[in-house]
């Protein structure tokens, strides 16, 4: 799908400026086609003030990468609406995160999580990041992760670095104040373990030249693929939800990844 764009929506915000600069440079890796850096407004007393700033950032884009067709655009409506119906033609939708230094930065409501609840295609959102680490997978013996660790993978191959795969389970059937004997924990480890080689059974073949590491961890999802996540250059998480408005919420492993993670965080439609 090399010929459909990578959509970069920005608002004027340094963080967005940021997102813009992966999305760029994610597009070059790809050998996309396009970038189209898209700024939405409800307000067309705005719009000069968007072409500025849609302008200034493809200026930044251009210059960084000439060879890339790098298109601004200004569109009305909501930005998570016209960005939803924009995945539906894109190979990716990459956004800047909204940060955690406020409350509102948790809202599902915010434009970066409903786009990644509801586009139809891959989302990205950047806070930061970085050009060496590995990619890190979170697994959880679903249909749902397929389609993460495909993206997962591909991306792996074109950055030339390791994939971290990781399953993080959690005691919740045992009562909190019996702590568990050192053998059963090792027991549930291997569990874990088995679970997580099963679901990597043959992708080492398809893609050779991606050293693979395997990591079974007790504790929370969020905290623990978060903490993973610090030293990584992508996290992915797949996501339950359908395509438009029509899907469900954004689960809470990938909601909470999107508020916590330090790196960026691509969210995968998973199967229906």
């Amino acid at each position: 799908m090399t010929n459909a764009p990578v959509i970069a929506g920005v608002d004027g915000s340094e963080r967005s400026t940021t997102a813009a600069v992966w999305a760029a440079r994610e597009a070059d890796l790809r050998q996309a086609a396009q970038v189209r850096v898209v700024m939405v407004t409800d307000n067309p007393l705005q719009d000069d003030e968007a072409w500025d700033t849609v302008g200034a950032v493809s200026d930044q884009l251009v210059a960084r990468w000439p060879q890339l067709k790098i298109e601004p655009a200004v569109v009305h409506g909501h930005p998570a609406d016209v960005l939803v119906h924009l995945s539906s033609n894109a190979q990716l939708v990459v956004v800047g995160s909204r940060g955690r230094s406020t409350l509102s930065a948790t809202v599902l409501g915010s434009v970066s999580s409903q786009v990644a609840t509801h586009a139809n295609c891959p989302v990205v959102v950047v806070r930061d990041h970085r050009d060496t680490g590995p990619v890190v997978v979170g697994l959880d013996n679903s249909r749902y992760s397929r389609p993460a660790l495909q993206y997962a993978f591909d991306a792996a191959s074109r950055y030339g670095t390791e994939l971290v795969a990781m399953q993080v389970w959690r005691d919740v059937e045992y009562a909190p104040i019996v702590p568990r004997l050192e053998y059963e924990l090792l027991d549930l480890r291997a569990e874990a373990l088995r679970g997580l080689s099963e679901q990597l059974a043959g992708w080492a073949e398809a893609y050779p030249n991606v050293p693979v590491r395997q990591v079974a961890q007790r504790g929370h999802p969020v905290s623990e693929l978060a903490a993973t996540g610090e030293e990584a250059r992508l996290l992915v998480i797949g996501h339950r939800g359908r395509g438009g408005f029509t899907g469900l919420l954004l689960g809470s492993v990938a909601a909470g990844l999107l508020h916590y993670a330090t790196c960026p965080v691509a969210v995968v439609r998973g199967e229906s």
